[in-house]
């Protein structure tokens, strides 16, 4: 069985409801949010795993899911060790950022704030609602049949496919900003190295998110997901055309941010 939720569990009484109760959304919403407060309680060697695959072999990752089905009735991560690894990568990489654009203490402070709440949480919230709701009302094969999309597995669908973007854009960039290349810069080189990681990272956030959603068997014509690919390509060309070098333009918001 693939990672679904029956919306039949609901009903009923007796062991089976309480059963059912046990897996619903607020239950399961309190289980992963206890699990914050025991680091002990929580995988992280089986989260960096799941890190290093997403840029290895992703479908492995996912496969994962459906195992974490078939075992704990969840498909869901009920372990927030990965959210947790994630948001250190985070944190060290815009401390670096700090580092590289010669901010200060304050200036690092509340540039961190506003990658963590905003771009991380705040941003991650949306997108996650939006996918839920996309796939909810367009995708289903049989709406209002037994299976959907629950809003906890799009989450985590945004959490595999933010890693590999964070680290390329927020942490191996890093070293191409005022070195190497220099791609903070207006020469074609910079810009054509930077806006190229652009493009890797963004067409593995595409990439991954598309293989979350085509992984549940109750979805139909998953493939629009990799509709943007052909949107992402041509910007990527207009942009190394035009020499608009969007490092550069990171660098400059992020700067503006903190002022």
């Amino acid at each position: 069985m693939l990672p679904t939720i029956s919306r039949h569990q609901a009903g009923g009484g007796g062991p089976g409801s309480r059963d059912a109760a046990r897996h619903t959304a607020g239950a399961k919403r309190y289980k992963y949010l206890r699990r914050l407060l025991h680091v002990r309680q929580m995988d992280f060697e089986f989260a960096a795993w799941q890190m290093l695959y997403l840029f290895t072999s992703p479908q492995r990752v996912y496969r994962n899911f459906h195992y974490r089905k078939q075992t704990k009735d969840q498909w869901a991560r009920d372990d927030p060790a990965f959210l947790v690894l994630l948001g250190i990568w985070l944190c060290v990489s815009t401390l670096g950022f700090g580092l590289v654009l010669d901010m200060g203490f304050l200036e690092t402070a509340k540039l961190l704030l506003w990658v963590v709440c905003i771009d991380c949480i705040g941003v991650g919230l949306l997108i996650s609602t939006l996918m839920w709701l996309v796939t909810n009302r367009y995708l289903l094969k049989q709406p209002g049949r037994d299976y959907d999309v629950e809003w906890g597995y799009a989450f985590d669908v945004h959490l595999n496919a933010f890693y590999p973007l964070l680290l390329i854009l927020h942490f191996l960039q890093l070293f191409f900003i005022n070195h190497i290349v220099v791609i903070n810069s207006d020469w074609f080189l910079g810009y054509f190295v930077g806006n190229t990681l652009w493009l890797v990272a963004i067409g593995y956030y595409l990439y991954i998110t598309f293989l979350g959603y085509n992984a549940l068997p109750f979805l139909k014509n998953t493939v629009v997901l990799l509709y943007p690919f052909a949107l992402l390509a041509l910007f990527y060309v207009l942009s190394v055309s035009l020499g608009w070098n969007l490092t550069q333009g990171l660098c400059w918001f992020y700067k503006y941010r903190v002022q």
